[in-house]
This record gives C-alpha cells, sequence and structure tokens, in this order.
C-alpha cells in the first residue's frame, strides 16, 4: 500500500486502521497481528505498533499484555456510555454555537448539509457518512476548550464507528440524518438553544437505541 509524504508513517497505518474499524472490515473481538500487518502494508512491526498505540487512546482497540491487540467490542455498556458522553459534549458546543455563530460557519454547514442530500441520491453511503461527520465537526470548532478538544479527538473515531454502523440500516435511518440536520440549521439560525439541545438528545438517544439494536444477538 503507497502512503503519502503529508503526514508521519505512523499516523497513515493509525488511520488506515481506524478506517478499517469504522467500516466494518475489522469486527468487534477481531485480533489484529503485527507481523501479518506489517507485511500487508508493507511498514515496519514497530511502526504498526506505534499506530495502535495511538487509537488504543481512541478507544478502538485494546492492547492486552502477552495476549495480543483486539479491536474494541461494541457491547451494550459501551454504547451507552459513548453516546452519554457525546451528548455532554454536543450540549455544551451546541450552546456555544447557537450563541456565537457567524455567517460563514452557517454557509458551510448548509453547504455540508445540500452535499449530503445529494450523496443520497446518489447511493453513496460512505461519502454521505463522511459528510455528516464533517457537519458535526463544524459545530464542534465552538468548543473552545482545550479539555473538551482532546475528549472529542479521543471519542470521534468511535462515533464515527456506531454512526456508520447505524446508517446501514436502511433508507428512513438515513432519512432521519437529513431531517435532523435541516432542524438543527433551523434552529440554530433563530438562536433557539432550547429546541436544539431537546432535537440533539432526541437525535442522540434514538442513534444511541439504533446501534444498540445493530449489535444485539441474534437469536437462533
Amino acid at each position: 500500500m503507497q502512503f503519502s509524504a503529508r503526514e508521519t508513517l505512523t499516523e497513515q497505518v493509525a488511520q488506515y486502521l481506524e478506517d478499517q474499524i469504522v467500516h466494518g472490515q475489522m469486527h468487534s473481538g477481531e485480533r489484529i497481528i503485527e507481523s501479518s500487518m506489517a507485511k500487508k502494508l508493507d511498514v515496519s512491526h514497530g511502526c504498526v505498533r506505534e499506530a495502535l498505540l495511538l487509537i488504543e487512546k481512541r478507544y478502538l482497540v485494546k492492547i492486552i499484555p502477552r495476549k495480543g491487540t483486539f479491536v474494541t467490542t461494541l457491547d451494550e455498556d459501551f454504547v451507552k456510555a459513548l453516546y452519554e458522553t457525546l451528548l455532554l459534549i454536543l450540549g455544551n458546543t451546541g450552546r456555544k454555537l447557537v450563541r456565537e455563530w457567524r455567517d460563514e460557519d452557517m454557509q458551510h454547514m448548509e453547504t455540508l448539509y445540500l452535499e449530503m442530500k445529494a450523496s443520497f441520491e446518489a447511493g453513496k453511503l460512505q461519502r454521505f457518512h463522511e459528510l455528516g461527520i464533517e457537519y458535526t465537526q463544524a459545530s464542534l470548532v465552538y468548543a473552545r476548550n482545550h479539555f473538551i478538544v482532546e475528549m472529542i479527538n479521543n471519542l470521534w473515531p468511535s462515533a464515527k464507528r456506531c454512526s456508520f454502523l447505524a446508517l446501514q440500516q436502511g433508507p428512513q435511518i438515513i432519512y432521519d440524518n437529513l431531517d435532523y440536520m435541516r432542524r438543527s440549521l433551523d434552529l440554530i439560525r433563530t438562536h433557539d438553544e432550547a429546541g436544539l439541545i431537546d432535537l440533539l438528545e432526541a437525535y442522540g438517544t434514538k442513534q444511541c437505541e439504533q446501534v444498540l439494536a445493530c449489535i444485539k444477538p441474534k437469536r437462533p
């Protein structure tokens, strides 16, 4: 696999592994063997090891001494804790966004919304998902808090993993996402702080339930 020179090799390997986990090419509990991954990517074992340490901080893998590295299991406790934390963060940044938004930020989010609609109509699920993540990140710039930003950076890959899983459950989920985007934009424009917080809570709770339904063991 060819890597570019824009980022360090370790960061690029970490991004590759993150994408594999987020998009379901690597599954919950799957073991990642350093030697096999190093050979596949044509990089050193040390590079893979450092990349795994990076994504462990992002809660995507768990490194168990003398046993190996495993993709973090999406179970009920993990998903519920993730969404509870995300809602706290989004509530904080959402309030700031409603009070302080600038025209260029609103225009950016409106553009992302239109691009999401176009991606859905073209059947490009992965692109739709990427744009949705970018939309949420556009509001997170209002955090202006070092500790919150650090939490966001570490939790974001798991949030992407869960939201991608939910999106694969059918077109109604995508309709719901588009409706959420449209309604949130309208609430932000009118400085409706209470309305936006209620919408965030309802949407986050619903997506959490969708993810839990996806990981629920199927009866034989």
